[in-house]
């Protein structure tokens, strides 16, 4: 066997360690192939079952419409108005954008090793220094509590933005919470019965939402800029805001603002999770990962300098009975018409929508997709809606827990990514794409994504408003920290002798 048919890599049996706990190096064959995808599942032992049919350009408007950047700063610009002001969303969107691009590159290594729709439950047992079968089973119930509860996100923007027209443009409604239920019901399902049985409209769909999603953001900049109400440059660039929250302290104020950052640009590990489904995953995932995120960051941060430049009084905006201050925002645009409000939101909620195709993965052999998994999302959705009928603060804690999840996800195999390139970098068999420079580049972004990601999961349990009250009460830390307990009285009953582990579960199939 030449050296060019052998890789190295830690043991497929890879909860197994040398005695000074270093992991077990070996050698595997690697058939001659010029195919990504061959070489990420032949070099770890898995079997292909879904059907690979998605390539780099669905992938980047999959991303791209996940994300929903500048959208998503339409919808939620106000919390960042509420603390910290116009300072706290312009310059902390770049922190935002700096940190979570280092994270999607960081990614991008691991996702280039192995291209995996488990991605971070994966990559924590590969990479874990010790107890792999305990880290893989925590980073599961992690990162599916986030994305399932990450899918209740856009159906409850979607419809808290539909009932907050009906009651621009019909005076005399009267806006109950449980119309904003049924509508979420309603939204999501058409997405589900896309997955079912229009799966191969998924892909045009996802482009069709990129091109959506760029076309009309040009557009979109023409109609605020010359139609908005102007205010100072000193307002968008020096402005701060605390006063209105609580929160004396301004740093504390500017942390809690960038929760109108880190949103918008979350959840660019959704096309990880549609790594088994595309074309030479093992480079296209990695690449449409990290350029969907700089490319939405700055499309969203140059949005958002043009929303803060023609938005009007942030009183009125703050204060609007519309539900969203973009909402009051448009209304003003649109001198005063409801029939311009709505085609200017038409769009925000248009894109909001198509982004729900591609976030509903056991695979069913008829389908041949994940049928259960869409199920047990949809079904968590319709549950979860239920909740804003009697508090729309506990509803708020969901939507923080996808964020906190999601975060906490990300931090668990990056961490253990630096400790393997510390100790034994020649037992990581980097795939075709990784960080740009010498290894010590790779290192330094990789640490630096774990102390910004660090940072914002210190902040985002916190709540938004002092004096706290239960009615106001962040609740996702209380969350998070219950699904936690839970887990790991999971494993310490069951999962340990459930779970093996994805190395050894394969292993034995």
């Amino acid at each position: 066997m030449s050296d060019k048919d052998v890789v190295e890599l830690h043991t497929s049996e890879r909860f197994e360690r040398s005695e000074v706990g270093e992991p077990v190096v070996i050698q595997a064959p690697l058939a001659s192939t010029g195919d990504d995808n061959v070489r990420a599942v032949r070099v770890y032992g898995r079997h292909q079952v879904l059907e690979r049919y998605l390539g780099f350009l669905p992938m980047l408007a999959f991303c791209s419409t996940l994300q929903c950047s500048w959208e998503t700063i339409e919808s939620g610009f106000g919390a960042g108005l509420y603390n910290g002001g116009p300072v706290a969303l312009v310059y902390g969107f770049l922190v935002c954008l700096a940190g979570t691009t280092a994270l999607a590159s960081s990614f991008g290594e691991m996702a280039s090793i192995l291209p995996v729709a488990g991605a971070q439950y994966h990559w924590a047992a590969d990479l874990a220094p010790f107890a792999p079968q305990f880290f893989s089973l925590m980073q599961g119930w992690m990162t599916v509590l986030a994305w399932i509860a990450g899918v209740a996100v856009a159906p409850f923007f979607v419809s808290t933005q539909i009932t907050g027209l009906l009651v621009l443009n019909y005076p005399d409604y009267v806006h109950q919470r449980w119309h904003d239920t049924l509508l979420m019901w309603a939204i999501v399902l058409v997405p589900l019965l896309s997955n079912i049985w229009g799966r191969r409209l998924l892909a045009p769909l996802e482009v069709l939402g990129g091109i959506f999603h760029v076309v009309m953001y040009p557009i979109m900049l023409v109609v605020i800029i010359c139609l908005g109400t102007r205010n100072t440059s000193d307002y968008v660039w020096k402005t701060k805001v605390h006063d209105l929250s609580g929160w004396s302290n301004y740093g504390v104020a500017f942390s809690l603002g960038l929760i109108s950052s880190v949103f918008p640009l979350g959840g660019f590990d959704g096309v990880l999770h549609m790594a088994e489904e595309v074309k030479n995953a093992p480079r296209v995932v990695p690449k449409a990962m990290v350029m969907a995120v700089f490319v939405n960051g700055v499309f969203a941060w140059f949005f958002l300098i043009a929303l803060l430049y023609n938005m009007g009084d942030i009183n009125e905006a703050l204060n609007t009975s519309y539900g969203y201050p973009i909402t009051q925002v448009f209304f003003e645009i649109a001198r005063g018409s409801p029939t311009g409000t709505n085609g200017l939101m038409c769009f925000q909620i248009m894109t909001g929508f198509l982004s729900l195709f591609g976030t509903m993965a056991s695979v069913s052999p008829t389908f041949r997709i994940p049928i259960r998994a869409l199920f047990l999302t949809v079904g968590f959705t319709f549950i979860v809606s239920f909740i804003q009928i009697g508090s729309t603060t506990a509803f708020n804690a969901v939507l923080s827990l996808s964020s906190l999840t999601l975060y906490i996800s990300y931090m668990v195999p990056i961490v253990f990514l630096i400790l393997r390139k510390i100790r034994a970098p020649h037992t990581i068999p980097f795939g075709p794409w990784r960080i740009w420079g010498p290894p010590w580049v790779g290192l330094a972004v990789n640490i630096f994504s774990v102390i910004y990601g660090v940072y914002i999961i210190i902040f985002l349990p916190f709540p938004s408003t002092r004096p706290v009250t239960w009615t106001n009460m962040n609740y996702g830390g209380i969350v998070v920290g219950v699904v936690m307990v839970f887990a790991l009285l999971d494993y310490l009953t069951f999962g340990r002798k459930r779970w093996l582990g994805p190395a050894r579960k394969v292993a034995e199939e």
